[in-house]
């Protein structure tokens, strides 16, 4: 651990602990194969001459009679760059069995410098090919990574994916290699077309007229862009492309088209009227203003008339912390696997209690870094699991630490901005208790290295009230296989005057939807967050603008509900199984953190809440 000391920048406003989970971002990049003619599988395309980036010819239909696959990809889409390591191995494998293997790019904004740099890096010695989207139409490819395998006459024998899971160890059906097999076998293949999930591919467009447009990307676009978009998708920040000029956003200009209106993108999932802090989310107005650009080609307009870029501090944002906890050495991540859940552990060594009113989190690798979660543990539990393992930190199972937390600091998740806490309240740290930082890792094809580290800012002045955490969960649960629209519920009392700031709801990948409502004393009720469509890629603690005051006697209930049946296309499991409250991702829970202080608590004049355990108001029932 390393302690770094200076000056906190502070602002009057709502602390939010952000967890989110970005997955691949695959889910968020991901488009719906477009609606247009194509050359159906069983037919042997017009022959068509290339070139790969090293010099070499090429033609569909090569005179030396062996099969070919082209494999679509980008440099850009998460989803094309987690199947790097399996693109390896099976063109070594086949190359041996006389296959030939092209890696095609077909996107318009990548440059052939870019692709080249990116086939070296990822070990591609098959040939790359830069193309202007005639390979990819006269393929019918419509998607990355998409695989089309001609046999040794030139019929297009299979196109799809190439295995049914983005995750390695999950792959259940290797679709691409199973088609190899038959062609080289003289047989018909079982499954000739797959659906792909991926990133669409964008290839050149004519340049659309300014003329008569409605919508253009300097007037009307690029404000709605800077506001919402660039936070992410920007160079050094997490989002796997930069939507920082007109040529980059007119290159997705159609994903941006399916992802708004599908309301993927913002990633913003809870209903609301803008009483949360930092909602992520466009108006129809603007949902509608993004689809007309692209529907009429995404105009540029007049340069006069586009506003600056926002600039960006490549710092802290709060300013400098006054204290910066960073692992010693770096953790390494394989290129592939299931995800990581690494937790470090950071003495404080505080000679007192202190109290923080924010923390900022810095991942060291944005490729990698999920999102992060600061605990507090006051046993010497994490220490010893930490001495267990080698190298920095030690592994948990992505639920919690391993351990009774004795508090929760925060932490970080993409999109998310730190916050301070209330003037007059922060979160505790006892003395001697230790900082355990659980950072959630996705690998991406590419062995990787990481830093994370985390600043704390101690709160400045007399504090009142301290920032607390109640876990509301229900344990106690089991969905049955195949059950698609299953309800679990979980409530608790409070025993005393409360102010929520804010709650963060949680479940698994068979979760389907969630609500936590407040039922105050009188009967009547406040929903305190509704999420329609969860996400278990984006999840996020919901501040509040207006505090929530709950009196002694309301009782805070979350009612989920989980879709363990085979249409659901996140069920890890194949067929389903009944799954129970448990840490791995393929288990599940029931659970809402709800941030409160306790309204009697005066610190300042010796009143002290009393300490609670560690569901602090109550038990799920």
């Amino acid at each position: 651990m390393r302690w770094r000391h200076g000056r906190a920048a502070l602002r009057p406003s709502l602390m939010i602990l952000a967890m989110g989970m970005a997955g691949l971002l695959t889910l968020a990049l991901t488009g719906s194969a477009r609606t247009v003619s194509r050359i159906a599988v069983g037919n042997r395309p017009a022959d068509i001459a290339f070139r790969d980036l090293a010099g070499g010819s090429h033609t569909l239909h090569a005179t030396d009679n062996r099969p070919a696959v082209y494999l679509f990809l980008s440099t850009q889409c998460p989803a094309a760059k987690a199947y790097s390591p399996r693109i390896v191995a099976l063109e070594k494998a086949y190359r041996a069995k006389g296959v030939r293997v092209f890696g095609v790019f077909s996107n318009v904004n990548e440059g052939a410098q870019e692709i080249a740099a990116h086939a070296k890096e990822r070990n591609y010695v098959f040939p790359i090919v830069r193309d202007n989207g005639a390979l990819a139409k006269r393929l019918g490819a419509l998607m990355t990574p998409e695989a089309v395998l001609l046999d040794a006459k030139g019929v297009i024998r299979y196109r799809g994916r190439i295995d049914d899971n983005a995750d390695a160890a999950r792959v259940r059906s290797r679709d691409l290699q199973n088609a190899l097999d038959s062609v080289l076998a003289g047989k018909l293949v079982a499954r000739p077309e797959t659906k792909v999930v991926g990133c669409t591919i964008r290839p050149a467009m004519p340049a659309a007229s300014a003329k008569n447009a409605k919508f253009t990307f300097a007037r009307d676009v690029a404000p709605i862009i800077q506001k919402n978009c660039l936070p992410c998708h920007r160079s050094g920040a997490v989002a796997p492309f930069s939507l920082e000029t007109y040529q980059q956003a007119a290159a997705w200009a159609s994903l941006i088209k399916d992802t708004t209106q599908a309301r993927r993108m913002p990633p913003w999932k809870a209903e609301s009227n803008g009483e949360f802090h930092n909602e992520m989310r466009l108006t129809e107005s603007e949902i509608a203003t993004l689809a007309a650009w692209a529907d009429s080609g995404a105009p540029m307009g007049s340069p006069k008339e586009l506003p600056p870029n926002p600039k960006f501090s490549s710092g802290w944002m709060l300013g400098e912390p006054d204290a910066v906890l960073e692992p010693s050495e770096p953790y390494h991540l394989a290129a592939e696997g299931r995800d990581v859940y690494q937790c470090f552990v950071f003495p404080t060594n505080f000679e007192a209690d202190r109290f923080i009113s924010a923390l900022e989190a810095k991942p060291g690798n944005n490729a990698v870094v999920h999102h992060v979660i600061a605990w507090l543990d006051t046993t010497g539990t994490a220490r010893r699991l930490d001495a267990q393992e080698p190298g920095p930190g030690y592994r948990s199972n992505g639920g919690f630490p391993g351990f009774v937390p004795a508090g929760f600091l925060g932490g970080w998740a993409p999109g998310n901005l730190p916050f301070t806490a209330p003037q007059g309240t922060g979160v505790h740290i006892p003395k001697g208790a230790d900082i355990v930082l659980e950072v959630h890792y996705h690998s991406n094809g590419k062995p990787q290295t990481d830093k994370t580290k985390i600043g704390l800012h101690f709160t400045k002045g007399p504090v009142q009230r301290t920032v607390r955490a109640a876990f509301l969960a229900n344990p106690m649960f089991v969905i049955p296989a195949g059950a698609k629209d299953y309800p679990v519920f979980a409530s608790m009392n409070v025993p005393q005057d409360i102010t929520v700031l804010g709650v963060m709801p949680h479940m698994h990948l068979l979760g389907k939807q969630i609500t936590v409502t407040a039922i105050k004393p009188d009967g009547q009720k406040r929903r305190m967050v509704h999420v329609p469509r969860w996400d278990f890629n984006w999840q996020t603690t919901y501040s509040y603008k207006e505090p929530l005051l709950l009196e002694k006697g309301s009782r805070v209930r979350v009612d989920a509900r989980y879709d363990n049946s085979e249409d659901n296309p996140n069920n890890p499991s194949r067929p389903p199984k009944p799954v129970g409250w448990g840490e791995q991702t393929t288990d599940e829970m029931c659970l809402a953190i709800v941030m409160y202080t306790i309204n009697g608590e005066d610190l300042t004049q010796g009143v002290k809440a009393p300490r609670l355990n560690y569901f602090e108001i109550g038990r799920g029932q």
